[in-house]
């Protein structure tokens, strides 16, 4: 299992690399000049916009510029932002628990919806029942992100009134941030009715971020489930005598489960790219709308850098449902 960790850690190596070059090579092409930019309205006479070139190494050649940059990264330096004058990473972490907690439930609320559709509709295959919810999980599959998001908004929170427009928690309410956890911080603080509304808060961005993954995980069981429920040990488990659930959720779901993990690791840069439409429509302080804000302000260090960041944290979920795999099929190490 070492051996298997080893190798497909190595594989992560060049992948981090060409991700680098995409990184500084995407910020070179957004329009606007970084140090015009540090001036503001304020303007530069010439003679300090070419000082400014030179302690920034813009003036240098771009591949000295991004030695420099890999260097620094190596080295833990991910830059400042030229708005906040912050370093880059500080502000990826303070932000990185409202996505992470909106992507969990998202994924909580995929997974226990998905799966089971899935079951059921393999089991019911070519019934009014599998139709429906396939059907189902097409038009949640095709539905854009902000149209939803803006619809839901429209519908309970502007004409019913059930739920909240915007951010994690009523301005009521103040509390320290000890975990960066809404539902966690909000539950210690033991203000009566924080975490209600951390809670309503959070249903509907959840709800929009869950649509597409759970569509695909419904689809994708489905299809594992009904490729497995032909194999011969199902059958013969069948004519053991064995419980029709006994069968399916324990001899088939275990081997089904290995392409729905693939899925559900794969799902991961979905919620990340989900979550930059989500936290922007509902005003979720994540990295998502963080992303969108630096984009519209040209804060360069910060998309670079963030992009950096969100790609690794996509290259750490798929080295984990890699190891899972080989935990599930002990097969899948020696290939």
């Amino acid at each position: 299992m070492f051996a298997f960790f080893l190798k497909r850690l190595g594989l992560l190596i060049p992948t981090f690399l060409g991700i680098t070059i995409i990184a500084f090579g995407f910020v070179r092409v957004l329009p606007g000049d970084p140090v015009l930019l540090m001036a503001g309205e304020r303007g530069l006479t010439q003679e300090r916009y070419d000082a400014l070139l030179k302690q920034f190494g813009y003036d240098r050649p771009i591949w000295e510029q991004y030695f420099e940059y890999l260097g620094n990264l190596l080295s833990g330096d991910f830059g400042n932002s030229l708005v906040t004058k912050q370093p880059v990473l500080e502000e990826f972490f303070a932000r990185f628990p409202a996505t992470v907690e909106l992507s969990l439930c998202a994924i909580i609320l995929a997974l226990s919806i998905g799966i089971p559709a899935g079951i059921i509709a393999a089991s019911k295959r070519g019934s009014f029942l599998d139709q429906t919810i396939m059907g189902t999980a097409l038009i949640g599959y095709s539905m854009p992100i902000f149209w939803w998001g803006l619809l839901l908004i429209i519908v309970f929170s502007g004409t019913l009134g059930w739920t909240p427009v915007s951010g994690r928690i009523s301005l009521l309410y103040y509390f320290p941030d000890v975990t960066g956890f809404m539902l966690i911080d909000s539950f210690i603080s033991g203000q009566k009715g924080a975490f209600t509304s951390a809670i309503r808060h959070l249903i509907l961005p959840s709800i929009v971020l869950a649509t597409i993954p759970l569509a695909v995980i419904a689809r994708q069981t489905r299809s594992a489930m009904l490729e497995v429920l032909g194999e011969d040990y199902v059958r013969t488990a069948k004519a053991k005598g064995l419980s029709g659930r006994r069968v399916v959720g324990v001899h088939a779901l275990r081997n089904a489960m290995i392409p729905v993990i693939t899925v559900i690791g794969l799902m991961v840069g979905t919620l990340l790219a989900g979550a930059i439409l989500t936290e922007t429509i509902f005003s979720w302080p994540g990295i998502g709308k963080w992303m969108v804000d630096s984009i519209f302000r040209r804060d360069y260090p910060v998309v670079q850098s963030g992009l950096l960041l969100i790609a690794a944290i996509v290259m750490v979920v798929n080295l984990l449902v890699d190891l899972t795999y080989g935990l599930i099929n002990p097969r899948i190490r020696h290939n």
